[in-house]
């Protein structure tokens, strides 16, 4: 744990993201200041590319590994679920749909209920 904590407080991480932010703030600035001179495909192309830029600086940094691996991690959970078939799909959807019909029913009839009576008790 402790060596995680050292980690985390090392100079060259925050260098790392302080480079990567800067990279990150000169495409918004960049794009604001060449707004009139320079074309809308060749701003966004500039941007992109510095954004993958301060996305790849941000991936060497501690965090950045770290997140990497719970995306790898989340990857793998993901691959072992078992979807259902097109069959049980549209079971399930046509299950929904009946019970939502069912429902709509019964407070439309509750609904009309209270109103009768209410406008029988008011006059």
């Amino acid at each position: 744990m402790s060596g995680n904590t050292e980690a985390t407080k090392s100079p060259l991480n925050a260098v790392k993201w302080a480079l990567a932010i800067a990279v990150a703030g000169a495409a918004i600035v960049g794009n604001q200041m060449y707004a009139q001179e320079v074309g809308l495909l060749y701003r966004v192309l500039g941007v992109v590319a510095l954004m993958l830029v301060a996305l790849g600086i941000a991936a060497t940094t501690v965090q950045g590994k770290a997140f990497l691996a719970l995306l790898k991690e989340a990857n793998v959970e993901r691959r072992k679920v078992i979807w259902p078939t097109r069959q049980e799909t549209t079971q399930t959807t046509l299950i929904v749909v009946a019970v939502v019909v069912v429902v709509a029913i019964l407070l439309w009839g509750l609904d009309s209920l209270l109103s009768w009576i209410v406008s029988g008790v008011i006059g």
